[in-house]
């Protein structure tokens, strides 16, 4: 495991039970992240091609509701702190600890991938392996939704997370990443920052495996 690795989960383990309390009803403040969920899940349904992951899915509470929206979903993460709270809040769904970088499913096997926020702590030389390893797991037709920090820079720049150290990219250029992975895109979105946030905006690119 490389020390990236390790200082992210180790800095999730520690404040799982804290990230829990605060993010578990944060879909009910962000419209505009449940209209993508929304429209993510019915391409999902409609392409057919297999279960949903909830890549980085913390405390499990966007796999629960890629469930309530008809999806087959389940979650990985690199925190066992994280799985262990989802498995508690969530016990009839499927929860695993794993990496991004090395995901323990079969070639084309998945319908859909959500990555909510889950790549922001990546070093940019590594994110294009990721969207490699995303690219393996999902069958032809198959959809990954991606959530990011946006800005307006076309080389990534790395700040201060309140967990760990993270990057905010401009939409342009990790679309670029995606396309040399081989997937296409279908639909982005920028929003500005709540009150309550860090002062980025927020953003969502939808892509699909051709």
């Amino acid at each position: 495991m490389t020390d990236v690795l390790h200082d992210t989960r180790a800095a999730y383990d520690s404040v799982a039970p804290l990230y829990a309390e605060k993010f578990s009803d944060i879909l009910e403040t962000l419209p505009l992240e449940r209209a993508m969920l929304a429209a993510f899940a019915e391409l999902v349904r409609a392409a057919d091609a297999g279960p949903v992951a909830d890549l980085g899915c913390g405390p499990g509470h966007q796999t629960a509701h890629l469930h309530s929206l008809g999806l087959s979903a389940f979650g990985i993460d690199l925190s066992p702190e994280m799985i262990a709270l989802a498995r508690q809040a969530q016990p009839h769904l499927r929860f695993d600890v794993g990496t991004m970088s090395a995901l323990d499913l079969a070639d084309a096997s998945l319908g859909g991938i959500l990555a909510s926020y889950s790549v922001i702590h990546t070093p940019p030389p590594e994110l294009p392996a990721v969207f490699g390893e995303f690219h393996r797991v999902l069958a032809p037709g198959g959809h990954l939704l991606l959530g990011f920090f946006a800005g307006p820079d076309p080389e990534p720049e790395r700040f201060d997370h309140k967990v760990t150290a993270a990057y905010r990219w401009s939409p342009d250029s990790l679309m670029n990443l995606l396309r040399r992975a081989g997937f296409a895109e279908v639909a982005r979105m920028l929003r500005e920052p709540h009150e309550n946030e860090r002062q980025f905006q927020g953003g969502q690119l939808l892509v699909r495996k051709p």
